[in-house]
């Protein structure tokens, strides 16, 4: 083969793969935004299951054309291939080939089986092409999101209590919006509309976060937001002068709050008042405890394990006797596929995390290795593990993390590469 064969064929290869590339994320984009709108159950079910079959129909082959097999670190030689057969027999256990189960596997984001294939995102090489589809993909389903919040505001600002119109805003939220965070915590990369956007984005919903008092999105909120006032700290090296009067004017601000708080606590903010003190998992939590037995606590109980909790009300507003979903994610990873995936989930994870925060020379890592560790963070006081823009940037952490080539490069470096159009491959 000749240079100039050998040239022309490295040029076909490169737009085949950015074909794919943009094609996984458009599938992404529309899986994500059909399922979270039929979950208002004011569409047609029908019609949003072919858009997420489309979806699919574009994600999976770019997916398999994007993918390498190999992996460099060593470590993860080992640790990963062990995770993934586990996800596979976590899986198997629990599949059954019954018009139910077949739909849930392909429709259902939260308990399906795109759920237990997401992990195999850290295979797809990172490159500028795919980072930027990435970044924006995200901004694509926060435009989304708040077009589906202007046109379903009645169900998600009443009635407040109503369980339905509350799980409405956590789809919204969970699917479209929370992953704006990323962005934000790698704003240096991104133009000040961009920006501006998603942080706009990200104060919509932890109001309406507030609005709801569901006390785990505000957290999570919250806490992206203060670990982008941290990278922000970091990025300009702030002087210490500077740090005490930022700290000085957030505990200004917090005080003001506060206040507000206190005088509109009977009113405006009745059903917070009311839900800070509540332990609403404690009961679940009880019954899952009681039911598991230590079998079921090594190797969980498979793709829709359940356990005995009789007189929960769902969100579709029916009381269940057995349910499948803990509402804590450390312990629904454990029903499913007990503590072997949660100890493998954490070998992979905590290195990658410590490796991304401590030891690289540019915000992206630095930025991975965040959201890895707020990943982990927001196990507790919610079921993050989602087929989801969120959990799939997880893994894309993972692989930057990994690789040592990404962590040492500049952030000089990484904004040139995003701002060239002839955007060399980043390693």
């Amino acid at each position: 083969m000749t240079a100039k064969q050998k040239t022309q064929k490295e040029k076909t290869s490169s737009k085949s793969l950015k074909l794919a590339s943009d094609l996984f994320w458009l599938g992404l984009i529309i899986y994500a935004t059909s399922y979270t709108i039929s979950t208002t159950e004011q569409v047609n079910f029908v019609i949003c299951n072919l858009f997420q079959v489309f979806g699919l129909f574009l994600l999976l082959p770019s997916a398999a054309l994007l993918i390498h097999l190999k992996i460099e670190n060593n470590y993860l030689k080992v640790v990963f291939p062990i995770y993934i057969l586990w996800l596979i027999l976590t899986v198997v256990r629990g599949i059954q080939f019954d018009y139910l189960t077949i739909k849930q596997l392909l429709f259902d984001p939260n308990s399906g089986l795109f759920l237990y294939l997401t992990p195999v995102v850290m295979l797809i090489p990172i490159n500028s092409a795919f980072l930027k589809r990435a970044f924006q993909t995200i901004v694509i389903l926060c435009f989304v999101y708040l077009i589906y919040d202007m046109i379903f505001i009645k169900e998600l600002i009443y009635p407040v209590e109503n369980m339905h119109s509350q799980a409405i805003f956590e789809y919204f939220t969970q699917q479209l919006s929370l992953s704006c965070g990323f962005l934000l915590l790698t704003y240096i990369y991104h133009n000040n509309k961009v920006n501006l956007f998603v942080l706009f984005t990200m104060a919509v919903t932890f109001i309406f976060a507030v609005f709801r008092a569901r006390r785990g999105l505000i957290f999570m909120t919250f806490s992206m937001m203060f670990f982008t006032f941290y990278v922000y700290q970091y990025f300009n090296k702030t002087k210490v002068v500077n740090i005490i009067l930022s700290l000085f004017l957030i505990t200004i601000l917090f005080s003001i709050a506060v206040r507000i708080y206190n005088e509109n606590r009977k009113d405006t903010f009745s059903l917070i008042t009311e839900r800070i003190g509540q332990h609403s998992r404690t009961e679940v939590e009880r019954y899952f405890y009681r039911d598991m037995k230590s079998n079921d606590w090594l190797i969980g109980k498979g793709l829709n394990g359940v356990y005995f909790c009789p007189g929960v009300t769902e969100d579709i507003g029916r009381v269940t006797i057995y349910r499948k979903v803990v509402e804590t994610g450390y312990l629904q990873v454990i029903l499913n596929g007990g503590l072997v995936s949660v100890v493998l989930l954490l070998l992979i994870t905590i290195p990658a995390m410590i490796k991304g925060i401590f030891y690289s020379k540019n915000i992206l890592a630095k930025a991975a290795g965040i959201w890895i560790f707020l990943f982990l963070l927001f196990m507790y006081p919610g079921t993050i593990t989602k087929f989801s823009m969120h959990y799939i940037l997880v893994w894309i952490s993972v692989s930057i993390c990994y690789s040592r080539q990404i962590r040492n490069l500049s952030d000089e470096r990484i904004s040139a590469i995003f701002n060239t159009k002839l955007a060399k491959k980043l390693q």
